[in-house]
C-alpha cells in the first residue's frame, strides 16, 4: 500500500477528489491532508472525510520539525500538492525526489513561478491572448514549477472566455486527470 499526503492552502476540491478516488483502493491511501491555512475550506473537507489534518507554517515547513515527524509517523511515500502555496524546501525535495507531485493550472513552462496560481494564472493567460491553456502535473524540484512534467492536458480558449469560465474548464481537467496521473505515477 502506497501512502500519500495531500498539501493544500485553499478550498481543497482537488484534495477531496483525491481522497474520494482512492477511498476504496487497495493500492493507495491518502493518510493525511496538510495545510498552512487553518481557516481554509480544505480543513472542513478533511474533517468531513475523516482524514487527519496537519497544520504547518512557513517556518515549520522550512525547519522540518512537526511536519517531518508527521511524514515519518504516517509513513508517507508520496506528497501531492493540490493548491499548496508555500514553496517546498530543498531538503524535502531531496528526500522525496520524484515523490512530490504538483498540479499547476497552465501549460508549463508558460505561466509558472512565484505568484502564479489560480486566477493569477488565468488572468495572465487571457491578457496574453492565448488560444489554449490547460493543466500540468509535474514533479517538484527546488524551483517553482520547473520539475519534470508527468502529464499535460489542454483546453481551447474561446473568444468570449472569462476568468470564471476558464476556471471551470481548468477545474474539469484537474478533477478528471489528477487522480489518474497520481495513481499511475505512484504505482510505477
Amino acid at each position: 500500500m502506497k501512502r500519500i499526503a495531500v498539501f493544500g492552502s485553499g478550498s481543497g476540491g482537488n484534495a477531496e477528489n483525491l481522497c474520494n478516488y482512492f477511498s476504496k483502493s487497495k493500492d493507495i491511501a491518502v493518510v493525511f491532508i496538510c495545510t498552512n491555512n487553518k481557516s481554509a475550506f480544505i480543513v472542513k473537507r478533511a474533517k468531513k472525510l475523516k482524514i487527519p489534518i496537519i497544520y504547518t507554517t512557513k517556518k515549520n515547513l522550512n525547519g522540518g520539525g512537526e511536519l517531518n515527524k508527521a511524514l515519518k509517523y504516517y509513513k508517507v511515500d508520496f506528497i501531492v500538492l493540490a493548491g499548496f502555496l508555500l514553496k517546498i524546501p530543498s531538503e524535502m525535495t531531496t528526500s522525496y525526489r520524484k515523490k512530490i507531485i504538483n498540479l499547476h493550472p497552465s501549460l508549463l513552462p508558460k505561466y509558472g513561478g512565484l505568484g502564479m496560481y489560480g486566477d493569477n494564472v488565468h488572468r495572465a493567460v487571457l491578457e496574453n491572448n492565448e488560444v489554449e491553456t490547460g493543466i500540468t502535473i509535474h514533479f517538484v524540484n527546488q524551483n517553482y514549477d520547473e520539475g519534470e512534467i508527468i502529464l499535460q492536458k489542454k483546453c481551447v480558449i474561446s473568444d468570449n472566455e472569462t476568468i470564471e469560465s476558464l476556471r471551470k474548464k481548468i477545474s474539469f481537467l484537474e478533477f478528471k486527470y489528477l487522480p489518474k496521473a497520481v495513481e499511475k505515477t505512484v504505482l510505477n
